[in-house]
């Protein structure tokens, strides 16, 4: 008798061991935001999340405010809908908040890289270094070379040639931008003498031609990947790309490249320095190709399609384009050879830059996300303070909060492509509540996470545009084209993606 007693006390024990761990006797403490863990024990609103987290998110604030604790997968995610709260998250402590935990996990998760406790510093002074300043001004004259190089070497200037060429818009951006960016920052065929330099960018653009079309198949597995939900076929799949990329982008490979960016240089030789193994470094450089090429392509597809849609914006921008080359020198006209686009000139564009702005502001949604390591106390706007819970998740997206705010961006739906310029070319303040604002649109999210190759991928976009501008008409082959809808399963991981693509054509401009 004393025997099942026993074994029944065990079996109990369990069940309700298994239930904890699974959320269910979690309740809300009087200091802590509004607690709703779903119907399902420890998936909670995961399938929701994952269906459309844009949609579950703006369900769950109009039923518990502006914060509120949700579980999903296991983890209480804390989302803070208050943009006056955000200063307080992202500059908290790491020793509070910190979002290198769920960074690590990811990044092991969709690229096999397993982290060291120096990557952070290493990314940050190599992107200081190399993609901001003067290092930034070498990046985008380089990258100005290699979209000449793809997109301008068989440029004619007669007459008889200014034939449409019709393409697939979201294809042909992502496909150039990538390729410019990619030759740009691991490096081009090396070649001897001139004779042979034709022969070499052939090849550059036969090789990142192809780099490209692999990284589109792994990129169009990305989110389920990054969920862990891929089915078994998909898996290998990814396993493969994986295996290709850690491959192609090898430290050995690139070393034997000509013109290989100090970005890619100084972060590998660092990594070596901390004793990284090379087959772990052959990772990295995979996980940075899709940090630096995964959403500058999307963005100008975005762009080009919103200023196509809208010809007054198409006009604006395309006069100041012309305006800028014009006063420095680099005017396109019959029988000129291409300009050449200096970082210089790119600091001349307020009207390319807010609609560039405005692009985001519509089309990039982050999740930002710090890991709760101790309790930790929040006030928001209104006074109120809440706990959050060590163990938790807190999380911010501020596609919701502040870039499709009616209250902050009048008719958010809208794309208007000065909205973020003053007629006098000066930048706006965004206002909520009569309170100015310091976080109004965050495509490349902020504190300690922010993207550091930010303004790099920004010199990549409008170089792209200013050429496509200087050098071609555009016209959407359907001028009736609907702007299409975003794919929701990307929700959280930068610029969103079009559910289809959308039909233009083009010519030489001379």
């Amino acid at each position: 008798m004393a025997l099942w007693v026993i074994l029944l006390c065990t079996l109990i024990a369990s069940l309700l061991g298994g239930l904890y761990l699974l959320g269910t006797f979690r309740r809300r403490r009087p200091d802590e935001p509004p607690l709703d863990k779903g119907t399902i024990p420890w998936l909670g609103y995961t399938l929701d999340f994952r269906k459309d987290s844009s949609a579950f998110l703006k369900r769950m604030q109009r039923k518990h405010g502006d914060i509120f604790t949700v579980l999903i997968g296991g983890y209480y995610f804390t989302f803070v809908m208050d943009p006056f709260c955000f200063g307080a998250i992202v500059k908290e402590s790491r020793s509070k908040l910190d979002f290198r935990t769920f960074a690590s996990k990811l990044v092991w998760q969709v690229f096999g890289y397993k982290p060291i406790e120096a990557n952070h510093s290493i990314i940050h002074a190599s992107s200081t270094k190399h993609l901001m300043g003067d290092g930034l001004t070498v990046m985008t004259q380089a990258t100005m070379e290699n979209f000449q190089k793809l997109m301008l070497f068989n440029l004619s200037s007669g007459e008889e040639k200014r034939v449409w060429q019709e393409d697939s818009l979201f294809h042909y951006c992502y496909n150039i931008v990538f390729r410019a960016g990619y030759l740009a920052l691991y490096g081009s065929e090396p070649h001897q003498g001139a004779d042979n330099k034709e022969k070499a960018n052939e090849q550059d653009r036969i090789h990142s031609n192809q780099v490209f079309h692999e990284f589109r198949k792994y990129d169009r597995l990305f989110p389920r990947l990054a969920y862990a939900v891929l089915p078994p076929k998909d898996k290998v799949e990814a396993e493969r790309l994986k295996r290709l990329f850690w491959s192609m982008l090898s430290v050995k490979k690139s070393w034997q490249k000509d013109n290989i960016s100090g970005w890619i240089s100084d972060q590998d030789q660092l990594l070596a320095e901390n004793g990284v193994p090379e087959y772990m470094r052959d990772r990295f450089m995979f996980m940075l190709l899709w940090a630096s090429q995964g959403n500058t392509g999307p963005t100008a597809f975005w762009l080009l399609l919103y200023l196509m849609k809208h010809p007054e914006a198409m006009k604006a921008v395309k006069d100041e384009v012309d305006k800028v080359s014009k006063e420095n020198g680099q005017e396109a006209k019959p029988g000129s050879p291409p300009i050449n686009i200096t970082r210089d000139m790119l600091n001349q564009t307020p009207l390319l830059d807010s609609a560039l702005e405005e692009t985001l502001r519509l089309v990039a949604a982050p999740i930002l996300v710090r890991a709760v390591l101790q309790d930790t106390r929040l006030k928001t706007s209104s006074g109120t303070e809440y706990s959050l819970r060590k163990g938790d998740r807190v999380a911010l997206f501020p596609h919701i909060s502040v870039q499709m705010n009616p209250e902050i961006h009048p008719e958010p739906h809208e794309f208007k492509y000065n909205r973020f310029v003053n007629p006098d070319g000066t930048k706006k303040d965004f206002y909520k509540n009569g309170k100015r604002l310091k976080y109004f649109n965050m495509p490349w999210g902020a504190g300690v996470s922010i993207c550091p190759g930010r303004f790099f991928a920004a010199a990549e976009i409008k170089l792209f545009v200013f050429l496509m501008l200087s050098h071609y008409d555009l016209e959407l082959v359907n001028r009736e084209e609907e702007i299409p809808a975003i794919d929701t399963s990307r929700w959280g991981f930068g610029t969103m993606q079009p559910v289809r693509d959308v039909q233009f054509r083009y010519r030489p401009r001379f």
